[in-house]
């Protein structure tokens, strides 16, 4: 999948190219080239070199909580319900913990802290993987529900619409929650039905019962706070759970008797060897994506929809703000540049900027998560991972719409 999806970007390209050329864009073929050397470079010096760092600290701070026992706590605490959604993860193995840890950080918005824990995760279910070059079961339902991407509290879009001028910079917060859940259980449901998996039973009715009434009770309690208290409310709970992680593991390995600066370097340098590995998948990637974006094929795929949607009469409102939607599974910074662009454009206020912002945060990169995860332990086939990613991705796209008229229309 992944190998067909990269020779369709370059065939793709090359052909709108072509056409560009033909009806005078003497510039195309430079601009696709051009765009090749700066998406490696991307890929090495903007990406994996700055995550490298970030990834030795957690991966060195994860070996400490390993040794100590805590994340093998926190695997018997949600074992009762990831032995339902992962059946191949036996009881109590560290791979709960990990799963669980990635998830939270994700929600909370804290990137830096979820990847290397996501990677993390993803080396202990390959330990677990009897293919070692396919993807298996438990690799898949963990990748597509990380890139559904549920966030609660998207603080790096509120801040962009507050440095725009929007009148009110959190009146994306609800929406934007509530979008990301939608595209979370579409994902989860794709996944299950693939997979066979019963949703009905009592345990996973229960925690997922839990887990909406929780979010719920958040929306509220949010919804209360003006946007100077929310943002300031976040950011320290953000930075105090990931403080009080670091203390407890540190001093869990401290109290167990272990050697937690050792500790700390083994994992340290498994952080270093992983990102060596993951570097060809995202430069390969990354080259793709810049290729198919420089050659104007994006554009002319969403002048496309826009024609087609009008012809039929359809309200066409939302087609500005399709450039950020498609571009999300593709690239993370092209999408919030793309985002940032249209409320300069239409406005923050916007019906369209608006909903930029709601794409932003309602789906996730999806290839570029492929590539990280599966590029960080060798799988080559992705199965149907790719395709139920994106169709979480248009889940979210789809309810972002349609919430968008009913929050703002």
């Amino acid at each position: 999948m992944l190998n067909a999806i990269w020779i369709g970007f370059f065939l793709v390209a090359f052909v709108v190219a072509c056409i560009g050329f033909a009806f005078g864009d003497a510039t195309v073929f430079n601009r696709i080239i051009d765009s090749t050397f700066a998406m490696s470079k991307l890929a090495v010096m903007d990406v994996a070199l700055p995550l490298t760092g970030v990834m030795s600290l957690w991966l060195g701070l994860m070996t400490i909580g390993e040794r100590a026992g805590a994340v093998n706590v926190l695997s018997r605490i949600v074992g009762p319900f990831f032995s339902k959604l992962f059946p191949e993860i036996p009881k109590g193995h560290p791979a709960s913990g990990q799963i669980l840890m990635n998830f939270s950080a994700n929600m909370l918005g804290l990137d830096n802290a979820a990847t290397p824990l996501g990677l993390k995760a993803m080396s202990s279910l390959q330990e677990l993987n009897p293919k070692k070059d396919t993807a298996s079961n438990a690799q898949i339902m963990f990748l597509v529900l990380n890139t559904s991407s549920l966030m609660i509290i998207p603080i790096s879009i509120m801040a962009q619409r507050a440095v725009l001028g929007a009148a009110n910079p959190t009146d994306v917060f609800l929406p934007i929650l509530f979008a990301t859940y939608v595209s979370t259980l579409a994902g989860l449901i794709v996944v299950a039905i693939k997979q066979k998996i019963n949703l009905f039973q009592r345990t996973i009715v229960l925690w997922i019962g839990g887990i909406t009434l929780a979010l719920s009770l958040l929306v509220w309690y949010f919804s209360t706070l003006s946007r100077e208290e929310m943002d300031a409310i976040s950011r320290v709970a953000g930075s105090g759970i990931l403080l009080l992680i670091i203390v407890a593991f540190v001093g869990g390995g401290a109290y167990k008797r272990i050697n937690v600066f050792d500790a700390f370097i083994d994992g340290a340098k498994e952080g270093f060897h992983v990102m060596v590995k993951i570097i060809p998948y995202l430069v390969g990637m990354l080259v793709g994506i810049g290729v198919f974006r420089a050659s104007g094929a994006m554009d002319y795929l969403i002048e496309g929809i826009a024609y087609s949607i009008a012809a039929l009469g359809g309200n066409t409102d939302f087609v500005g703000a399709l450039p950020t939607a498609f571009m999300k599974p593709l690239s993370g910074s092209g999408a919030r540049a793309l985002m940032v662009e249209t409320m300069a454009n239409y406005g923050p206020d916007s019906f369209v900027g608006r909903l930029a912002c709601m794409f932003q945060g309602a789906t996730d990169t999806t290839f570029y998560v492929v590539a990280l995860y599966f590029g960080s332990v060798g799988i080559k086939r992705t199965r149907y991972a790719i395709g139920a990613g994106l169709i979480t991705d248009l889940a979210g796209v789809i309810a972002a719409i349609a919430l968008a008229y009913l929050f703002f229309g």
